[in-house]
């Protein structure tokens, strides 16, 4: 068995699960990379024919990105296919993806003559609105042919779903799936219920949820959902998240964690992250959500989409922290004293105003 891509958490939250003859990793991923730049601190929203200056900048990569770096943070073996343009973008994005976040890319390629899509985020009142420009290349589908054993991986409905996915779940794999908003504002259960075929979870926020099931409440709108995932989760904003397990028939709500909000950019990348981390590790369904909300709160808290992902220092950090603050939360939040390093975790590196500086200077 090929040994995995270093874990740069440092933290291993499935070393008592691992043996010899583990998939070759925790969570197989595909999808376009971007590069993304993001402006906030702005004075009012940008307007036709001004100017308008940001306080603060950052750059990294994003799109599937967010979702790697994050697994990998929480300390999952991580594997990305993507493309990469060969450009300054591209070999930014790949280098901080497989040298500093420890991210395999033995499934991702550089493209002869593709530039990397770009996308410019501004916040603005804990909101974002984006513009970005790119092509998706045609190589992009043909990336895996034999994906590796992997515990589990994540797809997005939206697109074609690729053979590599049946293969995932016939070796025992976890799908986690979501689909998004409908353009076309069909919003056909039928479709749905087909594309989730081997799915393991799926995860809409409130209002998709209702679309798709024609319900008027999000927990009318898991009932719905449940009876076609194992793992149905629906995301609710500020109310934070309910999901049905189907192997114990409950339903579980698990609030949100409050937190001072920089930028959203991401935030639903790591939520998915820390639910994938503890569904692997076998964690009762409480435990993920609780772990996957704390994640996407503690990744606002900073700007960059994929380098807001926290550590586990940053977990361990925010622990020892609430204890003293907010005993309440602490009481919620108890199952991590089993699960945070006893040993201080380096900290993770986040997003700057630009790509590098040159050496030496």
């Amino acid at each position: 068995m090929r040994p995995g891509p270093p874990v740069r958490a440092q933290h291993d939250p499935l070393s008592a699960l691992r043996k010899d003859d583990d998939p070759e990793f925790d969570v197989f991923l595909t999808g376009t990379v971007f590069f993304d730049i993001i402006f906030l601190g702005l004075e009012a929203a940008p307007q036709r024919g001004t100017e308008v200056w940001a306080s603060g900048m950052g750059s990294g990569p994003g799109g599937v990105a967010n979702l790697a770096v994050a697994a990998s943070r929480l300390g999952l073996r991580t594997s990305l296919a993507a493309a990469f343009g060969e450009d300054l973008y591209g070999d930014y994005c790949r280098q901080t993806l497989g040298i500093q976040e420890g991210v395999d890319l033995a499934y991702s390629r550089y493209v002869t003559g593709w530039h990397s899509p770009v996308t410019v985020s501004m916040v603005y009142q804990q909101d974002r609105t984006m513009v970005t420009h790119g092509h998706v290349p045609e190589v992009q589908s043909r990336l895996v042919t034999h994906a590796p054993q992997s515990r589990a991986s994540y797809i997005d409905l939206g697109h074609e779903r690729q053979p590599w996915v049946d293969t995932i779940a016939a070796q025992g794999g976890l799908l986690f799936a979501d689909l998004g908003w409908d353009p076309e504002d069909r919003w056909d259960i039928g479709r749905l219920r087909e594309s989730l075929n081997g799915c393991h979870a799926f995860s809409p926020n409130a209002m998709e949820a209702m679309s798709y099931t024609r319900t008027d409440t999000p927990e009318d709108a898991l009932a719905k959902l449940a009876e076609i995932v194992p793992l149905a989760v629906v995301t609710c904003g500020s109310d934070g998240v309910i999901a049905h397990d189907q192997e114990t028939g409950s339903m579980v709500h698990a609030p949100a964690v409050p937190v001072d909000a920089l930028d959203p950019t991401g935030a639903g990348d790591v939520f998915m992250a820390g639910l994938i981390t503890g569904s692997v590790a076998g964690w009762p369904v409480e435990h993920r959500l609780r772990l996957a909300n704390l994640g996407a709160a503690l990744s606002v808290r900073h700007f960059g989409g994929a380098l807001a992902a926290p550590g586990w220092g940053d977990i361990a950090t925010w622990w020892k922290e609430t204890g003293s603050r907010d005993p309440a939360l602490s009481d919620a939040y108890t199952f991590l004293e089993d699960v945070l390093p006893d040993y201080d975790v380096p900290e993770v590196s986040r997003a700057i105003a630009t790509l590098g500086f040159r050496s030496g200077r």
